[in-house]
This record gives C-alpha cells, sequence and structure tokens, in this order.
C-alpha cells in the first residue's frame, strides 16, 4: 500500500489515494473474494495450463491466431517473487474434536442425487472439502423430519467438525442439539428462515422474490410460445409451497393478466416431495388440461417430471437447481429458478471461514442484490433478458414489497390455497399491485386474478 500510494504522490496527477483508502480497497478486496493467492501460496503469477486451455478453445472455436503460438509467448512468471502471498487461512478453530482434520457432516431431507435442491448441497459441501483438503464429508440423505433429532445426534457423533444441515424442513431439533454439541459448527441452509440461534449460522432467501421471478419468466415463454396456463406440482399445501405458489402466479399474470396456474399437491403430510407416481399422475393431468409451462416444485420426484415434460414438449422449470441451463444429460429445463443451496453454501463458508458470518448469523440472499438467487431463461431472446433484467432491478429496490408481504401473512397464516387471493385481495380497500410489464409502473389493480386462484385436488388410484 505504501508503494501505491508513493507512486501516487510521485506522479502527482489527478489521482489521489491515501492510506487509509488503501487499506479500505485491501480489506474490502479481500471480503469479498476479489483478491487473493492462486492455487500456490504465490499472489499474482500466471498459470500456464491455464494460457494453454485458453490457447486450445480459440483453436478449436476456429479463431484467427498465430500459427505456433506458445504459451511462453504469451505470460512469463520471471519478474513475480513467488515467496509474496496472502497468508493462508487457519482452519484449526474448527476442528471440533481436535483430531488434526476437519471433516463436514451433511444431513439432507431428500435424496442426496435428486439432481435439484437437496443434491445441490451435498455436492457443494463434497466440492469444498475437496478445495480446502479437508476429509471427505459424512452425508445422510433422505432424513424424515420426525426422525431428524435421530439422524442429527448420530451425525454429530461420528467426529465431524461442521454440520450443514440441507434444509429447515429437519431444523426443528437444532435449538436442543446446538447446545448438546456446542463445539461443532452448525450452518443451516433455512430458505425462508429459522429461529437466531446463538449455535447456528444460517442462509435464508426470500421465496417471494425468487417465485415472482420464476412466475415472470414463465409467462414470458407462455407468450412467446401462444400458451396461457402453467401447472405448479407440489408437496401438500405447505406454507413456503403457499407463498411460492401466489408470488408465481403474481410473475405469471403481470406479463399478462389472463394467464392461469393451477396447484396440484402430490405427497403426502408433511414434506413429501418424492412421490414419483403421483407427480407422474399429475403431470399427466395437466398436460390434458393443455398447460404450456409446468413447475415440478419437487425434491426426488423432480426429474422425472422434467423427463416427462420433455418427451411432452413442455416447458419446464428447475426447481432450486442453477446449473440447469448447461447442465449436460439426458434432460433439460427451459427456466433455472435458482434457489440452489449449493450456491449459498460457496459463497458463504468463505464468509465463515474468515469471521464475516458465525454462529447467530444469518445471510440472507435476495434477488438483484447477490448474483445467487432467481430465475433465469436458458437461450433467453434479448428482449425476454432485458425483461428479466428489469424485473430483477424492480425487486432490488423494492417495489413489490407490500405485495410480498401480504402474500407472506396469507401463506403461513393457515389459509388454503383455494382461499388465499380472496384473503389477500377480496373486497374492502386495497394496495397497489403488479404492474402488467417490468417497466410498467404499479396499478391498483392488486395482484392480477388472484382471486381467480384454481386448485386441484390429485387422487391416487386408491381415492
Amino acid at each position: 500500500n505504501a508503494i501505491i500510494v508513493d507512486a501516487v504522490v510521485t506522479f502527482d496527477s489527478f489521482w489521489s489515494y491515501d492510506m487509509d483508502l488503501a487499506a479500505f480497497s485491501h480489506a474490502t478486496q479481500r471480503n469479498l473474494g476479489l483478491i487473493g493467492n492462486g492455487p500456490d501460496s504465490t499472489v499474482g503469477n500466471m498459470e500456464a495450463s491455464r494460457i494453454q486451455a485458453m490457447i486450445d478453445k480459440e483453436a478449436a472455436a476456429g479463431m484467427d491466431f498465430p500459427d505456433g503460438l506458445t504459451v511462453d509467448q504469451l505470460m512469463t512468471n520471471e519478474f513475480i517473487d513467488m515467496s509474496i502471498g496472502f497468508p493462508e487461512p487457519d482452519y484449526s478453530s474448527f476442528d471440533a474434536n481436535g483430531d488434526g482434520v476437519i471433516r463436514i457432516g451433511v444431513a439432507a431431507a431428500g435424496p442426496a442425487d435428486d439432481g435439484a435442491y437437496y443434491q445441490a448441497v451435498v455436492d457443494a459441501a463434497i466440492e469444498l472439502s475437496a478445495a480446502l483438503g479437508f476429509e471427505d464429508p459424512i452425508v445422510v440423505d433422505e432424513i424424515q423430519a420426525a426422525d431428524a433429532a435421530t439422524e442429527l445426534s448420530n451425525l454429530a457423533e461420528q467426529g465431524v467438525d461442521i454440520i450443514v444441515v440441507g434444509a429447515s424442513e429437519i431444523a426443528e431439533p437444532l435449538p436442543d442439539l446446538t447446545e448438546k454439541y456446542p463445539d461443532i459448527f452448525w450452518y443451516c441452509n433455512c430458505g425462508a428462515g429459522f429461529e437466531t440461534l446463538p449455535g447456528l449460522a444460517q442462509t435464508t432467501d426470500d421465496s417471494s422474490e425468487i417465485s415472482y421471478t420464476a412466475g415472470y419468466a414463465s409467462g414470458l415463454l407462455l407468450q412467446d410460445r401462444g400458451d396461457s396456463s402453467a401447472a405448479f406440482i407440489g408437496c401438500c399445501d405447505l406454507g413456503f409451497e403457499k407463498e411460492a405458489f401466489l408470488a408465481f402466479e403474481m410473475g405469471l399474470q403481470a406479463v399478462d393478466p389472463s394467464f392461469t396456474v393451477t396447484y396440484v399437491p402430490t405427497g403426502a403430510y408433511p414434506y413429501d416431495f418424492d412421490n414419483v407416481p403421483n407427480a407422474t399422475e399429475a403431470f399427466n393431468n395437466a398436460v390434458a388440461t393443455g398447460v404450456g409451462v409446468v413447475y415440478p416444485y419437487l425434491g426426488g420426484a423432480h426429474e422425472p417430471v422434467v423427463q416427462l415434460a420433455n418427451e411432452s414438449g413442455v416447458a419446464v422449470l428447475s426447481a432450486g437447481a442453477s446449473d440447469v441451463c448447461t447442465r449436460e444429460g439426458d434432460v433439460s429445463w427451459d427456466i433455472a429458478v435458482r434457489f440452489d443451496g449449493g450456491d449459498y453454501v460457496a459463497a458463504v463458508f468463505p464468509q465463515i471461514f474468515d469471521g464475516r458470518v458465525a454462529e447467530g448469523d444469518t445471510k440472507m440472499f435476495r434477488v438483484g442484490v447477490d448474483p445467487e438467487p432467481g430465475a433465469v431463461i436458458c437461450n433467453a431472446t434479448a428482449e425476454q433478458q432485458a425483461a428479466m433484467d428489469a424485473v430483477y432491478a424492480e425487486i432490488a429496490r423494492g417495489a413489490f414489497a407490500g405485495e410480498f408481504g401480504a402474500i407472506k401473512g396469507a401463506a403461513y397464516g393457515g389459509c388454503a390455497l383455494g382461499v388465499c387471493g380472496h384473503l389477500l385481495f377480496g373486497g374492502g380497500p386495497r394496495g397497489g399491485g403488479a404492474p402488467t410489464r417490468a417497466s410498467d409502473k404499479k396499478s391498483d389493480e392488486g395482484i392480477r386474478g388472484s382471486h381467480r386462484l384454481r386448485r386441484r385436488r390429485h387422487r391416487t388410484s386408491s381415492g
């Protein structure tokens, strides 16, 4: 810093820079992860393998560059002092049992290989452990809410130093467990949020914000395809499902007030998001009514519905996973609805390790503020992307805060989906509502069409 400040003084140009500003810049860049060492202990050196990879990709793409171009012609570390680097982080304070190694335990409510919400957290813990030289994680999946206390206690007894709880649906025993095992660092990817505990760090997001963008993106696809209806396939009328559905409908009808969406529950209460036979029948029934978009708001049953949607030519959304627009495989998605617990783990744990996030803290991920959450249209047109960008900006400035608050109140106030719209906007004075386009001013029409909420109860063949 002193060298840079001295250079500024010596050059005596328009640029002003002092030691206080330099110290702030250094601390901020470190805190945001903008600077750091490479894969070794040196800062500022070039990696020959990455430069070669760039050359190979340019050659494969048919780009025009000199024949025989080599890495040595483009870079050198001759003038880099390889002994200079940022101090390596010390993870010893996370060694809860003092055995000299760090091991993460992961508790997942659904299948660790569901290709969606549950797997994202598991994969992130595995990748984090590998990158930092930790031991292989211990993963316990498909934990039922009724068994959460036992399963989490068993995990804590297996010599883990950090426990990652993948979803709030299995978080109920955490007040007792964080006190029983205080040396373990407890983290919860708690979605809509969990009570603040002195022994728990957690990340949350705003389902209304995310689901509005999912509905808006779906509306743009319906508009482009000449369709007018969507299906929201879920579990069993849980509060967070109601919030997601109502905000999804609000976004959908912001594109066109005539668009409709039907909620179809397929699981047994509570938390049965893995019922493939019921989800399959629900999808087939929805397609028979002519829906153009399906949102399988599911866990283990998600990918089977995605495959059916691909076979039927129906546009389909992810439920949490952020990488589906570029994921290789036998199934494909049209919209990535990103509330990816893996992304949250990857973003928050560097902050946990350097002390910016501690037990007792909650990191909220916001649409339009943080890069992680929100819906993305795969292969969006320029016009669609511009519309989505405008929606993100409106959410970030709080344009729909009142409507989102009303949705939360209805969703967690015990109303059934068939009457939530009435509770929100039925009769009497009401506040402003969703614009018909992202750039429009708010109107006085409330959440358009909320009183028209439709709900079809799915029944199994046994009735």
